[in-house]
């Protein structure tokens, strides 16, 4: 095995932002008990993760919502619209609905809620810094349903002209929590084919993710809380 001189065999980069001292320490743990994985640095507050994000400019933020003075949203969106190419992945108990909502629309790249199995864990960090969104389907569905006919905070509605009847049937997918490879087996189309449709719905809907995919979805009424 490398031990890291090619750059496809590099640790991700993971910057840790809690502000539970106990929390950093079990994550930072098991992290370095992998071989794929480097915790660069942790911080207690939402300043400190903006600030050590582009000092240390780690792949990877693991952010709590719930934090002192900045909070993870407002600390998730400065992050996304820095300098620095770190994707956030935001913490969360599953009574935080309206603050995952906010990351998510914020910039966050997914979420992990806090009593998920240290492995899933692991396994979503290498997710998002791969490039790939994380939105499991069941919290994808729990949160539209949540915020089906809410309209606390409307938000202009993305133009769906330019989208082809194909595009769409995707959309409504990728809403609905869906991955590459149940697209591909739900449309009767190969893997590489759903990837290069979401492709060009990110290009056609401006959208940075994923997880925006899923929002635009929900916000212009495709997905919806029966679904």
């Amino acid at each position: 095995m490398s031990d890291g001189t090619h750059r496809t065999a590099e640790p991700v980069r993971v910057l840790l932002a809690d502000d539970q001292p106990l929390v950093r320490t079990a994550l930072r743990m098991v992290m370095a008990e992998t071989s794929d994985m480097d915790v660069v640095g942790e911080a207690g507050t939402g300043d400190e993760a903006v600030r050590l994000t582009a000092e240390l400019a780690p792949d990877v933020v693991v952010m709590d919502i719930r934090m002192p003075g900045l909070n993870g949203i407002e600390a998730t969106e400065r992050i996304a619209a820095g300098p620095t190419a770190a994707h956030v992945v935001v913490l969360t108990t599953f009574d935080d609905d309206d603050y995952v909502y906010g990351a998510l629309r914020a910039g966050a790249a997914g979420f992990l809620v806090k009593d998920m199995a240290l492995e899933d864990i692991l396994g979503a960090v290498r997710v998002v810094a791969a490039g790939d969104a994380l939105l499991a389907p069941g919290v994808t569905r729990r949160l539209i349903k949540e915020f089906a006919g809410r309209p606390s905070s409307p938000v202009p509605q993305r133009p769906l002209t330019t989208i082809t009847d194909r595009e769409r049937e995707v959309l409504v997918l990728v809403g609905s929590g869906l991955s590459n490879a149940e697209i591909a087996e739900r449309l009767f189309i190969s893997v590489a084919t759903a990837k290069t449709y979401l492709t060009r719905l990110l290009a056609k809907l401006d959208a940075r993710d994923r997880v925006q995919l899923v929002i635009i979805a929900y916000e212009a009424g495709l997905v919806t809380a029966a679904r």
